[in-house]
């Protein structure tokens, strides 16, 4: 038997896998509405992250909740009861509205929108799958191939079959779902990453009774849209229909990584279906739940409907302004030219963070949710000064 091979230690120079464009700002800390980097300076979060803070950075309710679990116990897996995650299921059917369905929990917005359209095959057992253009739902296998970015998607997540319309394209999709051979159509109560778009509430209805008489499930993504940032506890409430399947995450953990899937009573579980190792663990659950509490408790739905109705006028008032959309904190600002070095400006001169979309000419807004009219005044004086 030959000799084993003796490894060469290799030099320790490992080093992060690039992939994210980096601002120069590096946040150390962070309080309420605002980040602060290692010297101190303050910077107010207009971005949360990506609308991921809900109820504000280190929130005390939210930090008491959670080291009261870690104290207790933190993790085990789905191979035993875990109390925390009916307690949670409960309270989210209280505040959301949808109590009678059932409730399973995963660990990011990519994870759910992947076991909504697994679900949906099981009971319609159906392959296609109806996506919209600008449309984004994660960077996993189904969720990227659903996600209208070639950029993103590699020959490995191709083989998955998706027909894309444009919203309120009422024909088109009319046609493509009386063949009666598509599982689901997933849609965004409003488009994060599209720029702040919606279809027409007359398009979401239409949706509604189409899927209603081809057997198709329909599946609403509100992983950025969802847990009160649209002024309702769900964007799609806006437009009075209900979907089958409900996916969502970012701002249900307030920086903890946690995403659910909301189903529909009509769908039957059975052991096996779906699994994951850390979804619903006993620290997530504490996380969402304090989320829930402090929505509730603080009244961070009607301030986002009344401070994005605030803020929305303010922004209309800008030069240079030619729509702002959204509904509550979920807001975009679409101006005649790309905002990128606006951005900038606002951040290194105002210290302000603010977020982009695929459309270079919005700016998106998705603060914590508890934001007050001075803060808003202040990014908007920040905006007058650098927009010339």
């Amino acid at each position: 038997m030959p000799p084993s091979k003796k490894l060469t230690p290799s030099p320790n120079n490992m080093n992060l896998f690039q992939v994210y464009p980096l601002f120069d700002v590096e946040p150390v800390k962070a309080k309420g509405h605002y980040v602060y980097d290692a010297e101190g300076q303050k910077y107010l979060d207009f971005y949360g992250g990506h609308a991921v803070i809900s109820i504000g950075h280190s929130h005390p309710h939210y930090v008491d909740r959670i080291n009261a679990q870690l104290n207790d116990i933190g993790f085990y897996s789905n191979s035993v009861p875990i109390g925390i995650q009916q307690e949670l299921a409960k309270k989210l059917g209280q505040i959301s509205g949808y109590g009678d369905w059932n409730l399973f929990l995963c660990n990011s917005g990519a994870e759910a929108n992947e076991n909504a359209l697994k679900v949906a095959s099981a009971y319609n057992v159906r392959k296609k799958i109806l996506a919209f253009k600008g449309a984004f739902h994660g960077r996993t296998s189904l969720a990227v191939a659903v996600t209208d970015n070639p950029n993103i998607v590699f020959p490995v997540n191709e083989g998955t079959e998706v027909l894309r319309f444009a919203f309120n394209d009422f024909e088109g999709v009319e046609k493509a779902l009386k063949q009666e051979d598509i599982s689901s159509v997933i849609i965004e109560g409003i488009q994060g990453v599209g720029g702040i778009e919606s279809p027409s509430a007359e398009f979401f209805k239409h949706l509604r009774t189409l899927c209603d008489d081809t057997g198709t499930v329909l599946i609403l993504d509100e992983v950025q849209s969802g847990f009160g940032r649209t002024g309702k506890f769900f964007a799609h409430q806006h437009f009075d229909i209900e979907p089958d399947i409900i996916s969502m995450a970012k701002g249900m953990g307030n920086g903890f990584p946690v995403g659910g899937v909301l189903i529909h009573p009509k769908f039957e579980a059975s052991i096996g279906m779906l699994g994951t190792t850390f979804g619903g663990n006993h620290l997530a659950c504490a996380a969402s739940l304090a989320v829930l509490e402090v929505l509730e408790q603080e009244g961070l739905m009607k301030n986002a409907d009344k401070l994005g109705g605030y803020l929305k006028e303010e922004l209309a008032k800008l030069p240079k302004v030619k729509e702002v959309r959204g509904f509550g904190l979920m807001i975009g600002a679409e101006f005649e030219e790309p905002v990128v070095e606006w951005r900038k400006e606002v951040l290194y001169k105002h210290h302000i963070f603010t977020g982009s979309s695929s459309n270079k000419n919005v700016l998106r807004l998705l603060p914590p949710l508890g934001i007050g009219k001075e803060e808003c005044d202040q990014l908007i004086q920040a905006l007058k000064e650098v927009i010339k």
